[in-house]
């Protein structure tokens, strides 16, 4: 089946043939020569800003593709879609992103802002575009700098600041923060048009965060509650922060320079101005909040995908064998894996108890999972939303977690100007607009510069402050559990110690109709999620006969709000002044988040979450019964707190030689969620370089952005197991012509640095293409040949389910699907490395508890590998990248190729490959206060 580019909430607005006649060709010229003439947003003249705060002499930098500007008014809109204009800073900041691919090699020092914005505080005098006192205030200036436009919003009073910071976010993200408000209540379609997508969207969060309006507001009221005065400060700072944006809603529909959006999707009359913009209100933020912690910062979960596996491997081994099978595919603490913290020191979490108690693995073959759409009509139930519905469930319920950041960080003892270096950020897909985006904010208690997530950003989430910087990467530390409860009366009344209870039933109806912006047919459908103390219903199964309901327990779950106190406590300078009180501040955020630091002498590093005190004797790995002897420790349903693992149990540092993370394992005995932290992970990448610039010292920021660009570029599976799977092949003379050639391509490309990479800047072709094509076709043919025969079909597919074969950047994976840049994390790269070498002979610790290459002979793998690589060389490159609705068949570099995804009305064009952050920051402090 040809892979399909799934469309967002604008995506029919990607091309001009797309538009009703009613909008082409001279009719849209006198459409959009109407609309240039409403008011535009008045600037003051510019004025000149100073840093006498920074002390990062000019060495802290960082970048966001495509742009900072996520908003464009309905005329720049059709000029965009009818001959590909861009808004002022729309995507001034995707080229050199885009560069960094080619231009690394000859990277030095004085060329990083060739590729990266400068990340200093303030704007020269003769950079200021503009400055703005947004709504006529005396307290708070936006100045916006020429090259990027990034606001730079000083206040004078704390109120002043953060009215400031929501009239800058609504200016350059209105349209997306709309959006997102209605994600996380479950309401996109009824907003922006029922295209599958959307569907989709919404049908994935509200799933795991089906929060009331009462919900919402609880989590507000209890963070202000438990945190002092800090929960007062930010509660004060986040009604600010909302009287700015809605303050901008005022005034761009007063004078019609709203997002076109509105226009488009039918809630603004583009003549008349009729229809209105919605203000924004503080439960809009938990929200948005709800959204962002469900895609990055919520690990755990498949206890049930792990159950079905489990009982297959039982099944055909024996429960004593097939336990011991299972085991070594979990690879739950593989010896091999590479680690954050790297000293050796342990933090245990999560093992595996020496007995078990209290698990309710299913009947086999009972399984099935919970429905969310009930009475769908129109397009919410055609061929075409069920696929999308399965989708969706699909990953709501996995345990992987895709496409979120790397970091490298090296101590001053190993760089050349003897501070410490970081380059990192957070890998949040590619949008337009972004997700994210970049501000710098400096008043009374906040000094910082970075990124947020657009309609949370009253403060600066990952970022820099005065003398030190900080990102995130995520974690994937195990969250959430899966209880079995009891039915009794229905399907819809549980056991609840004892009592037989009713389930509550939350309700979300959404209705759509053709838009100008999505023209899919009317429909509708209700999502119904059943609650119960326990969590939302997930699946339906019988355990040793007895009807059950299995439901999801996640620690963050109506905690969203709590973690704001964290990221008010990183913004302040007054707080954060060491790696302690770095760590400090983090302990406070209950995302699961790994945490780097770096100031002028010191790096640090903190593992992030409410990690539950489990029950003695449980495993987190799969369902218990919903009963009191197997709840956390201390746990109350009605707030759904429990006893937490206390700070020191997370994996945490101070000063190690360097750091390293692409969501890799953190440390020895810290078992995560997610499977496939063994031998090989792109986390490799990272370690072997990073250990090898320190071992020569002399780091600089030059040396670490160019091991990440490096890395970046990289094929894991060529730089990490082909070469083993070539000696396997070359152990005799390869007489078959085709095997040979295939062979010798791959072995040129392995010599050339494995690397996905332009034959020249601009080529859109890749060095080494038919290798590129062999090893793609290759992968999961040699897969599927060495392990289905050894495990069985039923086995083989079980495991396929908790682990995917494959994630090379041309596959449709991952949160936003194909073209979404993060590649490598999840697939079965470990397990062939591992085999490979056992039948090689080679030293594996850790390793399977069989050799299942060709039954485990080298002759016999050695058949199976040649007779799947000559399978896979003759396929063409049509077959191997079949096309979508961006690339035509057979297109390798489009295949792969990055796109900005439209939430909006403006498209950009793709990018080659890169598998790195999407904001990313290059910094080293050179001095402290």
């Amino acid at each position: 089946m040809p892979r399909r580019t799934p469309r967002n909430t604008l995506d029919r607005l990607r091309t001009p043939g797309r538009f009703p006649g009613f909008l082409k060709t001279a009719s849209v010229c006198a459409l959009i020569a109407g609309l240039l003439s409403p008011i535009t947003q008045a600037a003051a003249a510019a004025e000149a800003t100073t840093a006498s705060n920074d002390y990062c002499g000019g060495q802290c930098s960082d970048i966001l593709p495509p742009g900072e500007n996520g908003n464009a008014t309905l005329a720049q809109v059709l000029l965009n879609q009818a001959f590909g204009t861009q808004p002022d800073h729309a995507e001034d900041q995707l080229g050199p992103y885009a560069n960094l691919a080619k231009g690394y090699p000859t990277l030095t020092n004085a060329t990083v802002n060739t590729f990266f914005n400068d990340a200093s505080f303030g704007v020269p005098s003769d950079q200021v575009a503009s400055t703005l006192s947004p709504a006529g205030r005396s307290d708070v200036t936006i100045v916006r700098d020429k090259k990027t436009g990034v606001p730079h919003i000083t206040g004078t009073t704390r109120y002043g600041t953060e009215f400031g910071a929501g009239y800058a976010a609504a200016q350059d993200r209105l349209w997306l923060m709309d959006v997102f408000r209605h994600v996380g209540r479950g309401q996109l379609t009824g907003f922006a048009g029922g295209a599958a997508s959307n569907q989709g969207l919404e049908q994935q969060f509200w799933r795991n965060a089906p929060y009331t309006e009462a919900d919402l507001q609880a989590q507000i009221d209890n963070a202000v509650a438990t945190n002092g005065a800090r929960g007062q400060q930010a509660l004060a700072d986040a009604g600010a922060y909302l009287a700015g944006i809605n303050a901008y809603i005022d005034a761009s529909d007063s004078g019609r320079y709203f997002p076109g959006e509105y226009v488009l999707t039918g809630h603004k009359d583009s003549i008349t101005n009729a229809g209105t913009i919605d203000h924004f209100k503080i439960t809009d933020m938990v929200a948005l909040a709800s959204v962002i912690g469900a895609l990055f910062g919520s690990g755990g979960g498949g206890e049930v995908n792990n159950a079905v596996s489990l009982l297959a491997a039982q099944e055909k081994y024996g429960v004593e064998q097939g336990t011991q099978v299972w085991e070594a595919f979990r690879e739950r603490n593989d010896p091999e894996a590479a680690l954050t913290v790297h000293n050796g020191e342990s933090f245990p979490y999560a093992a595996k108890p020496t007995s078990p108690q209290g698990e309710a693995l299913p009947d086999g073959g009972s399984v099935t999972t919970q429905p969310l759409v009930y009475d769908a009509t129109g397009t919410g139930g055609d061929q075409s939303a069920s696929a999308t519905a399965a989708a969706a469930t699909a990953s709501a319920l996995s345990s992987a977690r895709r496409g979120m950041s790397n970091a490298l960080v090296v101590s001053g003892r190993s760089t050349a100007s003897g501070h410490p270096i970081a380059v990192f950020g957070p890998q949040t897909g590619y949008f337009a607009p972004q997700l994210l985006m970049l501000q710098e904010i400096q008043g009374p208690g906040i000094s910082a510069r970075g990124a947020s997530f657009a309609g949370l950003s009253m403060y600066v989430e990952l970022g820099r402050g005065q003398d030190y910087a900080w990102s995130a990467t995520t974690s994937g530390q195990d969250i959430i559990d899966s209880y079995a409860v009891e039915l009794c009366q229905d399907d819809y009344h549980y056991l609840y110690h004892g009592a037989c209870t009713a389930m509550d039933v939350i309700e979300q109806k959404n209705a759509w109709k053709p838009t100008t912006a999505d023209g899919t047919a009317a429909g509708s459908y209700t999502m119904r999620v059943y609650r119960t103390k326990y969590g939302p219903v997930q699946y339906r199964a019988t355990v040793g006969g007895k009807k059950v309901a299995y439901t999801t327990l996640r620690s963050s779950f109506m905690h969203e709000a709590d973690s704001i106190i964290g990221f008010q406590m990183l913004n302040d300078p007054d707080y954060v002044k060491s790696p302690q009180t770095f760590q400090s501040a983090v302990q406070h955020i209950n995302y699961t988040f790994n945490w780097f630091y770096a100031d002028s002498s010191h790096t640090a590093y903190y593992n992030s979450g409410d990690n539950p005190v489990r029950a003695s004797g449980v495993d987190a790995e799969f369902p218990v019964w919903a009963q009191a002897a197997y709840e956390w420790k201390d746990w109350v349903p009605a707030t759904n707190t429990a006893a937490y693992t206390p700070a020191s149990a997370h994996p945490n540092s101070v000063d190690q030689d360097y750091y390293i993370s692409w969501n890799n394992k953190q440390a020895k005995d810290y078992a995560t969620a997610s499977w496939g932290d063994g031998s090989v992970h792109r986390g490799n990448l990272l370690e072997d370089r990073v250990k090898k610039l320190v071992a020569a010292g002399g780091v600089t920021r030059a040396s670490l952005a160019k091991a990440m660009a490096e890395a970046a570029l990289v094929d894991l599976r060529a730089e990490d197991v082909l070469p083993d799977l070539l000696k396997v092949i070359n152990s005799s003379a390869v007489t078959d012509s085709t095997a040979a050639a295939a062979v010798t391509k791959l072995q040129a490309w392995l010599t050339a640095g494995g690397k996905r990479t332009e034959t020249t800047a601009g080529s859109k072709t890749y060095a080494d293409a038919d290798a590129i094509r062999i090893l793609d076709a290759w992968w999961p043919l040699l897969v599927k040949a060495e392990f289905e025969p050894g495990l069985g079909t039923g086995l083989y597919s079980a495991f396929t389910a908790n682990l995917p074969v494959d994630e090379a950047p041309s596959a449709a994976h991952g949160p936003t699907g194909a073209h979404a840049g993060s590649s490598f994390q999840y697939g079965w790269w470990s397990y062939v490395d591992k085999d490979v070498r056992a039948v090689l002979g080679q030293s594996v610790q850790g390793g399977l508890t069989q050799k299942y290459c060709g039954g485990g002979t080298l002759g016999g793998c050695r058949d199976v590998l040649i007779s799947t690589l000559k399978t896979a060389a003759g396929k063409t490159a049509a077959q191997v990248y079949p096309g979508d609705t961006l690339c035509a068949a057979g297109n390798q570099w489009c295949a792969d190729s990055i796109v900005q995804r439209t939430l909006g009305g403006i498209k950009h064009g793709n990018v080659s490959w890169q598998n790195r952050p999407t904001f990313q920051q290059v910094v080293e402090f050179a001095s402290h206060r």
